[in-house]
């Protein structure tokens, strides 16, 4: 990240990227902890990519996870996800652990992911590409599907009501048909974000969603995110390297640096934090 705009975002308490009104509704009401992460250390060899990393996450907030490059930030959501499986710590989604869940099962147990790294079907219509993200919620096998018998008939239906209503919500009305591949970047991030909410998750991972979008892409993208979380009353687990966007979106925001924590609550008190002010410019402030 560039030392000069990261000294100007963390020292200056007013500075604000997003337009006015994608700031978060006062005065929003936050639950008790949903996810729990608990001394989580994860080892590749010798090498430790997290280091007894402990942080809540609570119900209807968005918590933000930053810090520079290598500091183990997708590693931390590839370990709540199921991607990876840690040495030490444990993981609880509503007291329920997530100790040996591949990734499907934490999808089951209400966990949804967006990648930094879009993995979208790009030869698929942005409809079929969101619908891919109901599969856990059908109920019919694939011969009653391939048949096309009454009760799949009617459950593909229902899917498909469901995916058009995310369609609209996410104003991809004149591309629903259109090849993803045919998409611009932006809009493909779209319908990655569509995907994850068609799993109609309680909480959502999202890893850098803004990552290589230009300033109008970015404001679109924070008034869905903002618009999820109000709306449908998900909760949001962030990695972004914006600044601007995590300090005016997050509720709280956790700070990792080589794999370690260094800061931890909200925006305006991490941004004052000495030891993240240093991790990012690489210097005392």
């Amino acid at each position: 990240m560039n030392a000069i705009v990261s000294s100007e975002l963390l020292a200056q308490p007013d500075t604000a990227l997003t337009p006015p009104g994608l700031e978060p509704a006062p005065g929003k009401r936050i639950g008790d902890v949903i996810l729990a992460v608990s001394h989580i250390t994860l080892r590749f060899g010798g090498v430790k990519a997290l280091t007894d990393i402990s942080f809540d996450v609570r119900e209807h907030e968005i918590r933000s996870i930053i810090g520079p490059n290598g500091a183990g930030k997708s590693s931390m959501l590839n370990c709540i996800n199921g991607v990876y499986q840690p040495q030490e710590g444990s993981i609880t989604l509503r007291g329920q652990s997530f100790r040996n869940m591949n990734p499907r099962q934490v999808a089951e147990a209400g966990v949804a992911r967006t990648f930094q790294n879009l993995a979208l079907f790009k030869g698929m219509s942005v409809l079929d590409n969101i619908m891919t993200g109901r599969t856990l919620r059908m109920k019919s096998n694939l011969f009653q599907q391939a048949l096309r018998l009454g009760p799949a008939q009617r459950e593909e239906m229902e899917h498909r009501a469901a995916v058009e209503r995310i369609i609209d919500f996410l104003e991809i009305q004149p591309w629903r048909k259109t090849p993803v591949g045919r998409l611009p970047y932006g809009l493909q991030k779209r319908v990655d974000l569509g995907r994850a909410l068609a799993m109609e998750p309680s909480v959502l991972l999202l890893d850098e969603p803004m990552a290589g979008m230009n300033v109008e892409e970015k404001q679109d993208m924070c008034r869905f995110i903002l618009d999820v979380n109000d709306e449908f009353g998900t909760t949001i687990v962030l990695i972004e390297h914006d600044m601007g966007v995590v300090m005016d979106i997050s509720d709280r925001v956790v700070v990792l640096d080589y794999g370690k924590k260094i800061g931890d609550g909200p925006p305006d008190e991490v941004r004052r934090n000495e030891d993240v002010i240093r991790a990012y410019l690489g210097t005392s402030h």
